[in-house]
């Protein structure tokens, strides 16, 4: 379904970590909007909503909408960390294209 690379896995890790409201998890969604019409949002939750679908990855859980799986299956999250600026970067066999910031996308 969703895979994390070991640089995302530390990432996420580290951020649940040091949440200062217990977070459990990470939340992982699809919305309208960016360049390219899709944009990825992601956040840190103490529980998973009641509808969500939870993707364990080696001990991270990651929160999922049901509006957002079918867009997010075969997702690849990687974390890249340069003197340009660190974040998460999206490897998305459900992209179409992509914006060159690499945060949004078409279906």
């Amino acid at each position: 379904m969703i895979s994390l690379s070991d640089e995302a896995h530390a990432a996420i890790r580290r951020l649940v970590a040091g949440s200062s409201h217990g977070a459990t998890g990470l939340r992982i969604m699809v919305d309208r909007g960016g360049c390219a019409g899709l944009k990825y949002l992601l956040g840190l939750e103490r529980v998973a909503a009641a509808e969500d679908e939870v993707v364990e990855c080696a001990g991270v859980s990651l929160f999922v909408d049901h509006a957002s799986l079918p867009l997010l299956r075969g997702l690849r999250i990687d974390f890249i960390e340069a003197v340009e600026g660190s974040g998460f970067v999206f490897d998305n066999p459900n992209a179409a294209s992509m914006c060159s910031c690499g945060k949004s996308f078409s279906g």
